[in-house]
């Protein structure tokens, strides 16, 4: 759902007291489709960025900010709401709770800017270009935190963010609109992995399980009160102000934790950046963006660039996953593989919920965000559910269910947009089909996590973690800009507020509309039943284990 995602920030499971730095918190963050970054909440501070280990989890192995020792008494240590660590626990949740309604306030926005700026076309480029910035921005945020600390690439991210808001909320056009997008995408990406390593240096180790899972919780009143509030903004000043309006609201956060973060420990400073993996993340962010554009260009000069893309595409995903992914082998890279498939099959569906209510049924934007609200909800209920001790056993059929779940929940909104229907039905169809695949995702996604750190070895968790995160993040680029591309070629581009009012005067037109967006639906549903297969990959082969 990624970004991080940050709808996959943290997910369910324990969290083992000897690799604490890579474990998934207990509960995953609510699928928003506008979230920078994908991090599963297994050390993706460092492990994103380098395997030095100065993460979420590696820190500085000494004090933390409040000056209390990683390995003293919880007597000593107190609580994450406890001084010293108040004022910077409330600022990190802060942060990432306006991330989290930023998320869920542009998905509910996104229908009427794009419409405004005449750029349905390029509609899906709004979301898949965050995530490709990000892709980037992670592990660069990595190697930066490493080489100079958390606090410089924070508030660089930050800024990076806020920038990013404004241009997006003053853009005239589409394309600036998308460039806005990409650059709220890098500062999405620096922040989140910078966050993580703040908590691996200013908390002790007792604690930062608890602060992990309170970045989860942070998204769970956002994306409630996010699609009525971003949708009445709307409505009532214009989408712009949902953009406009964020970065002021960061303000107060950040000179909440500022003094905390100041005292952060120095942590041991890796001499050099590894070069070598920033430019292959760059080569993958740079790869995609461009297959992205080349299918939407059906001349010579777009085969051109498509070539240019899978040049720079293949050879760096090569190197960032492990071997074997792309054919499915047995065990961890089928994990690594389905995570990559869940979280793009179903982002990649849900971009065009909102815009499919809004121009084809006719609701405002305010109701188009509040059908997918359920789904957030039942993402946590997943989640936890797959945490119950006696459902162990069965962790891979979990998984599995959890993608055939979603494959209905994914097919669901075609049949809102059959004809005939009484005027509440298309609304509940997609609430109900979106409930069904939150519970889907919170199944899938956080059993996920917790195969891959029982498949890896301890000194593999966080480089099998980072190769989690890129798959999220390819997961999410790929699968949305497949979607944006089918649109475009079935004839999506042509939509308009209020098609659904002249039905009678232009019925070809408007099924060719329906019928863009059906395909978009029913292609990500028969991903996620791939996926259900690829499911059964999910057990090493006997020798294996």
């Amino acid at each position: 759902m990624t970004v991080p995602d940050d709808r996959d920030a943290v997910t369910a499971g324990a969290v083992a007291a000897t690799t604490v730095s890579q474990a998934p918190a207990p509960a995953p963050a609510p699928p928003v489709p506008s979230t920078a970054v994908t991090a599963n909440g297994d050390r993706v501070g460092a492990d994103a960025g380098s395997g030095s280990g100065s993460g979420a989890g590696g820190g500085s192995g000494g004090r933390s900010a409040g000056g209390a020792e990683a390995g003293a008494p919880p007597a000593e240590v107190g609580s994450v709401w406890r001084r010293p660590f108040r004022a910077l626990t409330l600022g990190i949740i802060s942060v990432v709770s306006l991330i989290a309604f930023e998320a869920s306030a542009v998905n509910t926005a996104m229908p009427v800017a794009a419409q405004e700026l005449d750029g349905i076309p390029l509609y899906a480029y709004a979301f898949s270009g965050y995530f490709t910035a990000s892709l980037f921005a992670m592990a660069l945020s990595g190697e930066w935190c490493d080489r100079k600390g958390p606090l410089v690439p924070l508030f660089s991210g930050i800024a990076a963010f806020g920038t990013g808001l404004v241009i997006s909320g003053s853009a005239q056009d589409m394309w600036t609109f998308v460039a806005g997008r990409a650059v709220q995408g890098t500062g999405g990406g620096l922040v989140i992995v910078a966050l993580y390593v703040v908590v691996g240096r200013a908390y002790p180790e007792r604690l930062r399980p608890a602060v992990v899972a309170s970045f989860s919780a942070a998204w769970v009143l956002p994306v409630i009160v996010g699609p009525l509030v971003a949708g009445s903004v709307t409505e009532q000043l214009g989408w712009r102000w949902v953009f406009l309006a964020i970065p002021v609201l960061v303000l107060l956060p950040l000179a909440v934790m500022l003094p905390a973060l100041r005292k952060l420990p120095d942590g041991d400073a890796t001499p050099v950046m590894n070069h070598r993996r920033i430019l292959l993340a760059l080569a993958v962010a740079a790869g995609a963006g461009l297959l992205q554009y080349a299918g939407q260009d059906p001349t010579w000069t777009g085969a051109a660039v498509a070539v240019a893309g899978l040049a720079l595409l293949v050879p760096g995903v090569l190197r960032l996953l492990p071997r074997g992914t792309f054919r499915a082998a047995r065990g961890l890279p089928a994990v690594i593989l389905l995570r990559g498939v869940a979280a793009g099959a179903f982002l990649g569906a849900e971009t065009f919920v909102p815009l499919m209510l809004v121009t084809e049924r006719g609701m405002s934007a305010t109701m188009a965000g509040l059908a997918l609200t359920g789904g957030g909800l039942t993402w946590a209920a997943g989640s936890y559910v797959q945490t119950r001790p006696r459902l162990e056993p069965y962790r891979e059929r979990l998984m599995q269910l959890g993608l055939v779940l979603m494959s209905l929940a994914l097919a669901g909104p075609s049949l809102a947009l059959l004809g005939g229907l009484p005027g509440w039905a298309p609304w509940t169809i997609v609430a109900l089909s979106w409930t069904v695949g939150g519970f889907g995702m919170g199944l899938t996604i956080s059993s996920g996590s917790v195969l891959l750190l029982r498949l890896s070895p301890p000194g593999d968790a966080g480089s099998n973690s980072a190769s989690l995160q890129v798959s999220d993040a390819l997961g999410n680029i790929s699968l949305v800009g497949l979607s944006g591309i089918l649109f475009v070629a079935m004839g999506g581009g042509s939509v308009a507020a209020g098609a659904h009012a002249v039905r009678g005067a232009a019925g070809s037109a408007a099924d060719g509309r329906d019928g863009a967006f059906t395909v978009v639906y029913l292609t990500m549903a028969s991903v996620t039943l791939v996926g259900a297969y690829i499911a059964t990959r999910l057990r090493p082969a006997r020798g294996q284990e």
